[in-house]
């Protein structure tokens, strides 16, 4: 009988890489996780669609945050998160849970624990998340990206490891070269409309001297795919300079970020990690409201290893973004210090086998 994992958390690009190699090696996969990209958005996320494209069973967990200010409805939806995790871990009853951090994998976690189930953790970031830092306890191992979260964690459970990178990142097959130039402009899985607001007004601009490729994301309610589409019809002679999307999968988004000459996006852990790997120039925009403030550490650490431009959120303009562009663009790439682990998934897979022979 093949033995069953249930992945969950907030960072699903990393862990999908190990949850790919699992299956492979004859594991059965469930996922616990976001169906849609923010809460009273309809749009698919980003992580319900990867995960499903790879066949992946997808169950849905309507959990709520652990805020700082009290708020009754956000304690109805922790308790339903709760009772949800309880309902899937008796249901598919998993041989073992491996978390990747963020709010959902709380109540999966502590939940696996009171039935007997271990769990594994992984924590992306520089820093010690919230998250990770409350489930620590109720958990066999935990993984670190860095050596420097070594100090947030127990000693005795805790194992740096490196972050899992797709696959398709690393192979020259998905190089391409574009004339002119390109930029890849991330808006991370679930968008982001601040980003969207300083690039849209200099796409005229950029598509003169460049190629422009611009994941949008699908929020609904703001509508920047519909102003995308305007703009890219009001582009004339340029307008198969600019190619936009709510999100690239796989081939394609290995192929942008491999082949782009600068990267703008967000400072997510599992970006930042990949654009060190591969020596890229950026400039990151991190989340300002994010736990420990842990997207602005990120970025930090890409302007110290590749010369990364760190703009934040209150000093994002269209003017400001542009004159970045044009100066990182005269600016030599910067070979990093660090040499970072591309091995990662094989060494978390080792780590899972361990834990499950000691059941």
């Amino acid at each position: 009988m093949k033995q069953l994992i249930a992945f969950t958390g907030g960072h699903h690009n990393s862990a999908l890489e190990v949850a790919k190699d699992l299956r492979k090696e004859g594991f059965e996969v469930i996922w616990i996780g976001h169906k849609f990209a923010s809460r009273g958005d309809k749009s698919l996320s980003a992580e319900y669609q990867e995960i499903t494209r790879s066949g992946i069973k997808f169950l849905e967990l309507k959990a709520g945050k652990f805020y700082n200010k009290f708020s009754i409805i956000e304690w109805f939806k922790i308790i339903f998160g709760f009772l949800q995790s309880f309902l899937y871990l008796v249901k598919y009853r998993p041989s073992l849970i491996f978390s990747s951090g963020g709010y959902l994998s709380v109540p999966v976690v502590i939940v696996g624990w009171f039935l007997g189930i271990p769990s594994i953790t992984h924590e992306q970031t520089v820093v010690a998340g919230w998250a990770n830092k409350a489930v620590s306890p109720f958990v066999k191992k935990i993984l670190l990206t860095y050596t420097s979260s070594l100090p947030n964690f127990p000693p005795n459970k805790s194992v740096v490891v490196g972050l899992p990178i797709r696959k398709k990142l690393l192979s020259k097959k998905y190089s391409k070269k574009f004339e002119p130039k390109l930029i890849y402009i991330s808006c991370g899985k679930q968008g982001s409309h601040v980003i969207n607001e300083a690039v849209f007004p200099i796409i005229p601009e950029l598509t003169k001297r460049f190629t422009v490729v611009h994941q949008t994301g699908s929020n609904t309610q703001t509508r920047d795919l519909d102003r995308a589409r305007r703009i890219k019809d009001k582009l004339g002679d340029y307008k198969d300079r600019y190619i936009f999307a709510p999100y690239f999968f796989d081939e394609e988004a290995a192929t942008y970020i491999r082949s782009a000459s600068i990267i703008i996006g967000r400072a997510g852990a599992h970006s930042v990690y990949e654009l060190v790997a591969l020596k890229k120039k950026a400039i990151l925009i991190p989340i300002p409201w994010v736990s420990h403030n842990e997207q602005l550490l990120n970025a930090t650490l890409a302007q110290k290893e590749i010369g990364s431009v760190v703009l934040e959120e209150r000093d994002l303009n269209p003017d400001v973004l542009k004159e970045s562009i044009m100066n990182l663009v005269r600016k030599p790439a910067v070979k990093p210090t660090i040499k970072l682990v591309t091995n990662a998934s094989e060494k978390i897979i080792q780590i899972i086998r361990d834990t499950l022979k000691t059941i």
